[in-house]
């Protein structure tokens, strides 16, 4: 039988979500703990790879068990076991050949900026001593919505056969508590991409570059050209969609 799991958990102490050979990943924590009640080895694949410091509210693994359980109890047992910082929400099962990382229609991230110094937000977002133009930093993110290859805002020597992705939704919005949040939604995502794009719209809402700079820096394919990556604490993978019908429930 296998399973979708939701869950959420703060990347500060972690490599990211794949198995490291030294150091934890949220992954390691996963397979230890449903391994650990199940009394089985129990294998985990993630909706996506986050990198080291960076939280999600909801990502999605499935698993595979060769005797069906029960959901709430799988749910309440691994929450049991894992560390504070990981939280399992649900446990669904779905279809045989149900993919967590294959079958997803779309993701969500959200990237997260503080006006002001706090001390609660630290941890979850990147403090800027200087409001940037967010008016003009909306309008390049509009460019997001037309392009197609992000060659210029991926990882170098990434094991992608391309570099192609749909971005549907590139917004900068406030929050009540005075906070900015980054919002975008693709079919997919390269590696390092979303914190690539901040990084360089922040050159963009610094003056420091303008918006056709910034469509020029797409075109380019060349990510030596853009600007350096935000960092990582402000970053939460928000939201995976899936199709209805993978759900057995």
């Amino acid at each position: 039988m296998r399973y979708f799991m939701y869950l959420e958990f703060d990347g500060s102490s972690y490599s990211g979500w794949q198995i490291q050979p030294h150091s934890p990943s949220v992954q390691q924590r996963l397979e230890e703990a449903l391994s650990l009640f199940l009394r089985e080895n129990v294998s985990v694949t993630g909706a996506g790879r986050t990198d080291a410091g960076v939280h999600a509210s909801e990502m999605v693994a499935h698993f595979d068990l060769e005797t069906p359980q029960e959901c709430a109890w799988m749910r309440n047992k691994v929450n049991g076991i894992l560390p504070p910082d990981i939280a399992v929400h649900r446990i669904v099962p779905v279809k045989p050949d149900a993919h967590a990382r294959f079958d997803a229609l779309s993701r969500t991230y959200r990237y997260y900026v503080s006006l002001r110094k706090t001390a609660f937000h630290r941890g979850y977002s990147w403090f800027l001593p200087n409001e940037p133009d967010f008016e003009l930093m909306n309008r390049a993110a509009e460019l997001l919505l037309h392009t197609v290859d992000f060659t210029s805002f991926s990882k170098l020597h990434t094991d992608t056969r391309t570099n192609d992705c749909r971005v549907t939704e590139a917004v900068w919005e406030p929050l009540p508590d005075g906070r900015r949040v980054f919002t975008i939604t693709a079919d997919r995502f390269l590696r390092n991409m979303v914190r690539a794009i901040v990084g360089t719209l922040m050159e963009v809402g610094r003056h420091r570059l303008t918006a056709d700079g910034f469509r020029e820096i797409i075109e380019s394919r060349d990510r030596c050209r853009a600007g350096d990556s935000a960092p990582a604490q402000g970053l939460f993978l928000h939201k995976i969609v899936y199709p209805d019908n993978l759900f057995l429930l």
